[in-house]
């Protein structure tokens, strides 16, 4: 076992606090977005511990295979881990995105690749060519957009705002009350061709903010949302789609799972994110970075669909799970109370191949047939296959990132 260090992703929409204060590292007064463990080779964990300090978990995994990953799990991904583990502290909205599936991720990195544009280059779309399906669960109240709603909702939400944009949409959805008729409300949004100029993105928030304000808003919560998105980016298109978006508000604990396809936007809030070994975000708005929205639309789905909920199901006395229905990651989260002074590692961790352990608050003992380590708030170890069963015990909570 190794203990890990992240590797931190100083993006402007994160907190100056959260992050640091999770890891017990001083702030300094820049943004700390997300902090990743994982092995990509974007920015690889690297190993704190061992004769390989210092080294990338890529590398570590690449130098021998099968004892990290697992005869299985390397016959299934090859010799990459599958997963990748996140903190995510969005103390600013993020961009409005989609992941794309894993056979249209392969086919456009290969293109791009094909093209010449080297991994760091601007114009690229794809990092990888892996799709990018994600979970995440709260570790304090969570907001987001997540979804598309059902047409006649969203007409309802339109209906009376009076502008000449909204009334545009509001044709749209009720004469074509069907995927199609969201999917034109949306192109005529964020494609390039129509995107509608910043004037008229501005008349939509004061409408929303006057109706707010008037205590008739069949949703103030969206209305409110409109009006914030706008604050941080003014005359984005993509502050309108969230009239056209769920609504989402996580409470520690509870879990969303984020499918291929899925336009979402995370709003505010600190969770862990599990997900495929991606990282192929394509953005339609609500961000300075490259925006594709024509190509964001080849992978978007426009069907109705309520958040996916994801809820824990009990492994033991002390662990339960979080399933996602996807072959790349499961998450579970441990917490012991063992009495004051007890420091025994009796309790069964469920789960075996490479796994990745994070602590969440406490103290915990941590034992396997390759050694022991103690874990606290911010720390973290992979566990390599080889290491076999995992025993436990102390005070405090982590999280399990595996392979089903």
């Amino acid at each position: 076992m190794w203990e890990l260090d992240s590797r931190i992703q100083r993006y402007d929409w994160g907190s100056t606090t959260a992050i640091p204060e999770f890891l017990g590292r001083p702030a300094d007064g820049a943004p700390w977005a997300e902090a990743w463990y994982g092995a990509h080779p974007l920015a690889p964990s690297t190993l704190a511990t061992g004769q390989d300090a210092g080294a990338g978990l890529d590398a570590a995994i690449a130098a021998d295979p099968r004892r990290m990953l697992g005869d299985g799990v390397e016959r299934a991904f090859g010799a990459r881990l599958p997963y990748l583990l996140k903190v995510i502290a969005p103390e600013k909205p993020l961009s409005l995105q989609v992941h794309p599936d894993r056979e249209h991720a392969q086919e456009s990195f290969a293109a791009e690749t094909a093209a010449g544009l080297p991994l760091e280059s601007p114009l690229r779309n794809y990092r990888d060519d892996n799709h990018k399906p994600e979970m995440l669960i709260a570790l304090t109240r969570f907001t987001a957009l997540c979804g598309f709603r059902t047409p006649r909702r969203a007409a309802a939400l339109l209906e009376g705002l009076g502008t000449d944009l909204t009334d545009r949409l509001h044709t749209l959805l009720t004469r074509s009350p069907t995927a199609h008729g969201m999917r034109a409300a949306f192109r005529t949004l964020v494609s390039s061709a129509m995107r509608p100029d910043p004037e008229a993105v501005q008349q939509v928030v004061e409408a929303c903010r006057a109706r707010a304000e008037s205590g008739h808003s069949p949703s103030p919560r969206i209305d409110q949302t409109v009006a914030l998105l706008a604050e941080h980016h003014p005359g984005d298109p993509g502050v309108v789609a969230a009239l056209l978006l769920n609504p989402v508000t996580l409470r520690p604990g509870e879990a969303m799972f984020v499918p291929a396809g899925t336009l979402h936007a995370y709003l505010h809030g600190v969770g862990l994110e599990i997900m495929a070994a991606s990282d192929n975000v394509l953005r339609a708005g609500l961000t300075p970075k490259k925006v594709d929205a024509d190509e964001m639309l080849q992978c978007v789905s426009v069907q109705a669909a309520p958040p996916l909920r994801v809820a824990p199901e009990r492994q033991n006395a002390t662990s339960v799970a979080y399933y996602a229905p996807v072959d790349d990651f499961e998450l579970s989260l441990t917490t012991l109370a063992d009495p004051p002074g007890t420091f025994r590692t009796r309790h069964r961790v469920p789960g075996g191949g490479p796994r990745t352990l994070l602590g969440l608050e406490g103290e915990v003992l941590v034992q396997s047939a390759l050694g022991r380590h103690v874990l606290t708030a911010g720390k973290a170890l992979f566990v390599p296959a080889a290491a076999g069963q995992l025993h436990a015990g102390g005070s405090g909570r982590f999280v399990q990132a595996s392979v089903p």
